[in-house]
C-alpha cells in the first residue's frame, strides 16, 4: 500500500515536471518570435513604410535622362528600395497619377486646372514639389548664319507667318519647323509661353505642317541633319551638333543665351521648373526618395545633366 502510494507520487511528479517543461519551450518560442520581429523592424533598418519599398516614376521625356540617374545613384545608397522610370510625356505620367497607377508623376509643366479637378473627382490630391529648373533652348542646324532671333519671331516661325529664312535675314531656304508631340510638357510650355507670347487669351497655334517627334533626342537628330530646320529642346538635351539662338525678349532687349546663368538670374525668358507629382503629401518611402533629390546629392546631379539646380 505504501508502495502503491509512493508510485502515484513518483509519477505525478513526472507528469508536473514535464507540463513545466512544455510551458518554458512555447514561452522561449514565443520570447524568440517577438525578438526576430523586433530586429526586422528595429529602428536600425529601415521603417515598414519604407523596407523593400517599390516606387513608380512616370512622366516628361525632358526629365527622363534625370530621373534614371536619381535612381540609379538612389538605389546604391539604399538597397532595399527599388524605382522604377518610363517616360511617355508630362501629360502621361499625370493621366497615370489620375488613374493611380504611379507613386511620382514627372512633368516639365505644371498641371492644368482640369486635370486637377479631374483627379478630386476621383479622390486623387495632386501634391507639386519644384525638383529643378530648365531653359528651353530654340535651335537650329550649325550651318544656319542666324545666330538670335526676338520672341515675336520665333512666335511667327512656328505659327507659319515666315515660311522663308531670307525672311529673317538667313539664306533662301524654306523653314522646316521642329517640335514635339502634343503630349509632352515641353510642347504645351512652348506654345503658352512662345507661340501665345504667355498672353492667356492668345489662341495662336502651331502651324499644321509642322513636324512632330515624339523624343527630345528626336529633335535634335532631326535639327542637326536638316539646314532649313527649327526645333527646341530643353538644355539638357542640346549638343554641340545643333546651335542655340540667343533670345531677345523685344528688339530693343539684350540677346541672352540659355545657360545655368542666366537661368538662375532670371535674364532667360524660355525658362521653367520641372515638377514631380504625388498624390498628397509623400509619406514614407516616397518622401525619403524626394528629400534626397531636393538636397545636395540629387541636386548636384541636376546640374550635371545640364540642368539648373532649385537651390540656385
Amino acid at each position: 500500500m505504501d508502495f502503491n502510494i509512493s508510485n502515484k507520487r513518483f509519477w505525478a511528479i513526472i507528469v508536473t515536471m514535464l507540463k513545466l517543461r512544455f510551458l518554458i519551450s512555447i514561452l522561449l518560442i514565443g520570447l524568440l518570435t517577438v525578438s526576430c520581429v523586433s530586429q526586422s523592424t528595429g529602428t536600425d533598418s529601415p521603417s515598414n513604410e519604407q523596407a523593400n519599398a517599390h516606387i513608380e516614376v512616370k512622366g516628361s521625356d525632358t526629365m527622363v535622362n534625370l530621373a534614371l540617374a536619381w535612381a540609379e545613384a538612389y538605389q546604391k545608397e539604399n538597397a532595399h528600395i527599388s524605382i522604377s522610370i518610363t517616360g511617355g510625356g508630362s501629360g502621361t505620367g499625370i493621366a497615370a497619377l489620375l488613374n493611380n497607377t504611379v507613386d511620382i508623376a514627372n512633368a516639365s509643366r505644371s498641371i492644368k486646372a482640369e486635370e486637377v479637378n479631374q483627379a478630386l473627382g476621383q479622390g486623387i490630391e495632386p501634391y507639386e514639389i519644384v525638383v529643378a529648373r530648365d531653359a528651353v533652348a530654340v535651335i537650329v542646324n550649325p550651318s544656319n548664319p542666324i545666330d538670335h532671333l526676338t520672341m515675336q519671331q520665333i512666335s511667327d516661325i512656328f505659327q507659319g507667318k515666315y515660311e522663308n529664312w531670307s525672311e529673317l535675314g538667313g539664306e533662301d531656304r524654306p523653314i522646316v519647323r521642329v517640335s514635339r508631340e502634343s503630349n509632352s510638357g515641353t510642347h504645351v510650355y512652348f506654345l503658352e509661353t512662345v507661340l501665345r507670347l504667355g498672353e492667356s487669351e492668345n489662341k495662336a497655334l502651331f502651324h499644321p505642317n509642322t513636324l512632330l517627334l515624339p523624343s527630345s533626342e528626336g529633335i535634335i537628330a532631326e535639327v542637326r541633319d536638316n539646314p532649313n530646320a527649327i526645333g527646341y529642346d530643353g538644355l539638357g538635351y542640346v549638343t554641340p551638333d545643333v546651335k542655340v539662338l540667343g533670345i531677345q525678349p523685344t528688339p530693343d532687349t539684350p540677346i541672352v543665351i540659355p545657360s545655368i546663368e542666366s537661368v538662375s538670374q532670371g535674364t532667360y525668358p524660355i525658362a521653367r521648373e520641372l515638377f514631380a507629382y504625388t498624390n498628397g503629401e509623400p509619406q514614407g518611402a516616397i518622401k525619403a526618395y524626394i528629400d534626397w533629390i531636393l538636397t545636395d546629392p540629387g541636386q548636384q546631379i541636376v546640374e550635371e545633366l545640364g540642368f539648373v539646380s532649385v537651390a540656385h
